[in-house]
């Protein structure tokens, strides 16, 4: 019996030692020295590049899914505080000679409630010509505490439509910029607006559809050399609500500022790029904004595309331009282009040495001289370069 028993526990062992030695076996095999093999340190062992030598190395990738946070107002938490209410007033003697407001209906709107938004602690406010009223107005603005001050319109920008006011505050939130040169098409970017009831924000998800370097603000079919060239545009539900709010990115920054034309009698919006409020903001903020210089042409900007349909010489620079192809509606009578005897189908290749381009448009370079400076042109007529020197 007891022969039948030490049989039985050796039989026990030898089937234990099998069990855990074969499963060890696997584990060194399949996972310990592929391991060891694939390392740096190890791999100098011969026995070890033997043991691997029908081993497939797989290298195991985890996915990792991070959520992107779906509340925007956390977002934008920060740059909602710089939001502004814009009520502007205007000077009706309807509204003021009479307690029955429904006598008033036939004297068109007496307000207008748009957005804006603090761009410096001391209570300057930055927003859409089109979302005020200018002539004969006052003007309240309601901050996002719900306090409210009276402001005063500071001055237009002409060439990019912007509005600036000013309110005696002090220490208010001012938003963020960023630099409008480092977005790309297909960016997802956050619109805001002051609501039109109470004060509470609004938002407005899309992506940035593209850079539209040819997009001009003369309202034409055609570019001025005193209207801002070259817009981002999105796609948003009810734009018209935005306009003078900012757009920006998902680090709070502002992008741009919804604004908005009309052309061909319809309205289209779009966003001015940050680098072009911030160039604005500086001539605003120094009172410079009537030194914006007169060129007095209208043109349009050359692309590649047009280059090689129209055979032109170059692919770059301002083709003087009127769809009728008379002079005397490209360029403005009496206007400096006029007194330096510029004409229908010239091509403006340079500035003062800086070429016209997509990402340098006429307009644009033209606004970065001074209202009596004078500059030299680099043009293009007849196949022959000449230089013209302009007074603006």
């Amino acid at each position: 019996m007891n022969v039948v028993k030490k049989i039985g526990w050796i039989l026990l062992l030898i089937l234990f030692v099998a069990f855990f030695g074969g499963v060890g076996s696997v584990v060194i095999d399949r996972y310990l020295i592929p391991k060891f093999a694939g390392s740096s340190i190890f791999y100098r062992f011969a026995f070890l590049k033997k043991a691997t030598e029908n081993t497939t190395i797989i290298n195991k990738t985890e996915q990792v899914v991070v959520r992107e946070d779906d509340s925007v107002e956390k977002i934008a938490s920060q740059a909602t505080t710089a939001v502004v209410k814009i009520v502007s007033v205007s000077d009706n003697k309807a509204l003021k000679t009479t307690d029955n407001l429904a006598d008033t209906q036939t004297n068109a709107p007496a307000f207008v409630v748009g957005s804006g938004v603090l761009v410096t602690n001391d209570g300057f406010i930055v927003t859409y010509r089109k979302a005020i009223t200018e002539k004969s107005a006052t003007y309240t603005v309601m901050l996002f505490n719900g306090a409210t001050h009276e402001a005063r319109l500071l001055g237009i920008d002409p060439l990019t439509n912007l509005a600036y006011l000013k309110i005696q505050a002090d220490n208010v939130p001012a938003i963020s910029f960023s630099n409008s040169g480092d977005v790309r098409s297909g960016k997802k970017l956050i619109a805001l607006a002051a609501s039109s009831q109470g004060y509470q924000n609004q938002f407005s998800t899309a992506l940035l559809n593209t850079i539209d370097k040819t997009f001009n603000l003369s309202e034409k079919t055609v570019s001025s050399s005193e209207k801002l060239e070259g817009v981002f545009t999105m796609d948003f539900p009810n734009q018209k609500d935005y306009v003078g709010g900012p757009v920006i990115n998902y680090n709070g920054e502002m992008v741009g500022l919804v604004g908005w034309t009309e052309m061909d009698n319809q309205k289209q919006y779009f966003v001015l790029p940050s680098n072009t409020i911030k160039s604005s903001l500086d001539l605003a903020l120094r009172d410079e904004l009537s030194n914006r210089p007169v060129l007095g042409l209208y043109y349009l900007s050359i692309t590649k595309e047009m280059s090689l349909a129209y055979r032109f010489e170059r692919d770059y620079g301002a083709l003087v331009y009127s769809p009728s192809g008379k002079s005397s509606l490209a360029v403005i009578a009496g206007s400096p282009a006029d007194q330096a005897n510029f004409s229908v189908n010239d091509i403006i290749l340079a500035v003062n040495g800086k070429e016209i381009n997509l990402d340098n448009p006429l307009s644009v370079v033209v606004s970065q001289l001074k209202k009596g400076d004078t500059a030299e042109f680099l043009v293009l007529r007849n196949k022959e370069e000449i230089k013209i020197s302009v007074t603006l």
